[in-house]
C-alpha cells in the first residue's frame, strides 16, 4: 500500500474506533481538538482533511486555528490571525517547549500531537473523553437571537483561576492556493475559527452567568479552561 493510501486507512481506522466507542452522555460536553495549521504549510492538508472527519464524530469539537508565521513563504493565509500564533506559543510555554510546529493538534488543552498522527490523536481523544466526564462542573450556553447566555456551576473542587471563552467559527471553506508550498492545491477547511475571546474569569466559588453578544450566522462554542493555558474543563456548543 502506498503512503497516501496507508495514512488514509490509518485515519479511517482511528476515527472508526472513536465513533464505535463513543459513550452515551446526558449532557453536551465536548472534547476540543485545536488544530494549528496554515494554508502555506505543505504538511498540513492531511491534518486539515482529518478535521473534516472529526467533525462527524459525536462528542468531538474540532477547531482550526490558522497561524500567520507561514505567510512569509509567499502565500498569505486569509484565515490566519496573530492571536492564534500567540495561543500556540502560550501552549508551548506552558508545556516547557521552545518550538512550535504545524500541523499540531492539542486535545482538551493537554495532549500535544505534532504532525499527522491519527492513531495518537484517537488515543488522546479517548483519554480526555473519559476524564472530561469526571470534571466537577456543569456548563451550558443558550442562544436567544444574537445573545448567548452562558451558565457554569461547580459540583466539586476546581482550579482557582479559570477563563470562560467564546469561540466563533465557520464550518467550511474551500481555498485555491496560488503560491507557496501548496501552490496549485485546492484545500477544504473545517470549523475555521474567526474569533476566540475570553469573556469572564471565574474561581468556581459561586455560580456564573454571563450574557455575550454573538451576532451573525457563525457557529458558536463556549469553553471553560484553566488559566495557563491549562486543560479545558468543559466545552459546549451554543444552542
Amino acid at each position: 500500500m502506498n503512503r497516501p493510501l496507508r495514512t488514509a486507512a490509518l485515519a479511517a481506522a482511528a476515527l472508526l474506533s472513536l465513533a464505535v466507542s463513543s459513550p452515551a452522555r446526558a449532557d453536551d460536553r465536548l472534547v476540543v481538538v485545536e488544530l494549528f495549521t496554515s494554508q502555506g504549510c505543505s504538511s498540513c492538508p492531511p491534518a486539515d482533511a482529518l478535521m473534516s472527519e472529526l467533525a462527524t464524530v459525536e462528542g468531538v469539537l474540532p477547531l482550526s486555528l490558522h497561524v500567520d508565521y507561514w505567510d512569509y513563504i509567499g502565500w498569505k493565509d486569509n484565515f490566519a490571525q496573530p492571536a492564534f500564533t500567540d495561543r500556540q506559543r502560550a501552549y508551548a510555554r506552558a508545556a516547557g517547549k521552545r518550538t512550535i510546529y504545524t500541523p499540531q493538534m492539542i486535545v482538551q488543552g493537554r495532549d500535544h500531537v505534532v504532525g499527522f498522527k491519527p492513531m495518537l490523536l484517537a488515543d488522546a481523544i479517548e483519554r480526555r473523553r473519559s476524564a472530561m466526564l469526571m470534571e466537577p462542573v456543569t456548563l451550558s450556553a443558550t442562544r436567544n437571537g444574537e445573545t448567548v447566555t452562558i451558565e457554569a456551576r461547580a459540583t466539586g473542587d476546581l482550579p482557582p483561576h479559570m477563563i470562560l471563552q467564546i469561540v466563533r467559527f465557520d464550518d467550511h471553506e474551500r481555498v485555491q492556493i496560488g503560491r507557496g508550498e501548496n501552490a496549485g492545491r485546492v484545500v477544504d477547511y473545517t470549523n475555521i475559527v474567526t474569533d476566540w475571546k475570553p469573556v469572564a474569569e471565574w474561581d468556581g466559588r459561586a455560580p456564573l452567568q454571563v450574557d455575550v453578544e454573538a451576532a451573525g450566522d457563525l457557529d458558536t462554542a463556549v469553553l471553560l479552561q484553566a488559566a495557563g493555558p491549562g486543560h479545558i474543563l468543559a466545552a459546549t456548543r451554543a444552542h
